[in-house]
């Protein structure tokens, strides 16, 4: 079956940076197009960056200018490059695969942004 597994969340101070990594297994990467969404404490879930089969990201307006999407095929891999996180990016974030219609989702990563 697909499988998502995140890493690289954790406690950073704003203004710092961190890189979010997604393994997905149990499907043709290639295939897929991937995203990363976020729940917050304010917020329900929202989408924060997608990016398609064929390398065309969109990110939300507040993910401009501050956060990347890629992906690595040979490594089966997406990443989340995230800078200049403020405390409003606390959240949850999670990964998503979407090939044909259906759409896969990891466990979430959390992400804290405090001083």
């Amino acid at each position: 079956q697909v499988q998502l597994v995140e890493s690289g969340g954790g406690l950073v101070q704003p203004g710092g940076s961190l890189r979010l990594s997604c393994v997905v297994s149990g499907t043709i990467f290639t295939d897929v197009n991937l995203g990363w969404y976020r729940q917050t404490p304010v917020n329900q879930r929202e989408l924060v960056a997608t990016l398609t089969r064929g390398g065309s990201p969109n990110y939300a307006d507040f993910a401009k200018g501050r956060f990347t999407i890629s992906r690595d095929n040979g490594q089966n891999t997406t990443y989340l490059q995230m800078n200049r996180l403020k405390p409003e990016d606390t959240g949850v974030y999670v990964c998503t695969a979407e090939r044909h219609i259906f759409s896969y989702w990891g466990q979430g990563t959390q992400v804290t942004v405090s001083s």
